[in-house]
């Protein structure tokens, strides 16, 4: 079978994927996406059984799916899916249109329209960029003085993704909320993250902790990762004061270096075993 992963950097969960097809007898060729060149007129990537994507940067994946979905080469994940993962109202809308729990969203274009929409929502509110990772640039508003500072700098920034006005609302959370896998069509594990500020990113300082997979959070999670196309995603999960669990987002160049260990499940291995399935041409 001919892989290739296509990557922006051997960062760690890329070489416990290496390692990990390496123990299944297989040898992907490496591809840094810096030193691609695509002929749109020649397709010289249909040797490939499958192509597993781990782009840094999203427009990178985006485009560089495109070609390769329109060719008809198998990726690991779709252009369609990092399409909608990649883009946080592009998910939200996805997962609305599904009927899946989630937390209450407005879009405005234009900062006295998103002054007005966070009003009507009511402070706190939670401002973020439609494209992002990492728990980069959210703002947690509490006030009408912040709002407008806030807005402000966005206008200023000036770029086309600060001017779409993504307003989400503030869950009262327990001290954490939940990262759950999944891979096709299985939720293989979920850990939770554990943070006293209000963003628990692992990659901010939150702390994982194994989170057993109830029917609730598997059932929610499949639905979430139907939404945007399945695939290999990872899906992020509030829990409310009463009980209920909310889609936050879904993530499809998921990290899992710390998932491993905490949650006792070989989530490389899995991903594998999904990959070379969807090689063969049974996904």
């Amino acid at each position: 079978m001919k892989i290739a992963i296509l990557l922006s950097r051997v960062r760690v969960e890329e070489k416990l994927l290496l390692q990990a097809f390496e123990q299944a007898g297989l040898q992907p060729e490496v591809i840094d996406d810096r030193q691609v060149i695509f002929d749109l007129h020649h397709n010289n990537w249909k040797h490939y059984d499958v192509v597993v994507e781990r782009c840094v940067t999203q427009s990178r994946a985006l485009y560089a799916l495109r070609i390769l979905n329109d060719w008809g080469v198998r990726t690991v994940n779709t252009h369609r899916v990092v399409q909608l993962c990649g883009d946080k109202l592009e998910t939200s809308s996805a997962l609305f249109r599904d009927g899946i729990p989630s937390p209450r969203i407005k879009v405005a274009f234009d900062p006295e329209s998103a002054l007005a929409a966070i009003e009507e929502m009511g402070y706190p509110v939670i401002l973020k960029p439609v494209v992002g990772s990492w728990g980069r640039l959210l703002s947690k508003i509490n006030d009408r003085e912040a709002a407008e500072t806030i807005l402000e700098h966005k206008e200023v920034l000036g770029s086309y993704q600060h001017s779409i006005f993504y307003i989400q609302e503030y869950i009262d959370k327990p001290a954490r909320d939940i990262r759950s896998f999944v891979v096709g069509d299985e939720n293989i594990a979920a850990i939770y993250r554990y943070s006293e500020h209000w963003i628990t990113n692992t990659a901010r300082g939150g702390r994982a902790e194994n989170c057993p997979v109830t029917p609730q959070i598997a059932e929610l999670s499949l639905a979430a990762a139907r939404a945007v196309g399945g695939g290999v995603v990872a899906v992020d999960l509030l829990e409310t004061q009463d009980g209920r669990f909310l889609v936050n987002e879904v993530n499809h160049t998921m990290e899992f270096r710390n998932s491993i260990d905490t949650t006792g499940v070989n989530i490389p291995a899995v991903v594998v075993d999904y990959v070379v399935k969807v090689g063969r041409g049974e996904i």
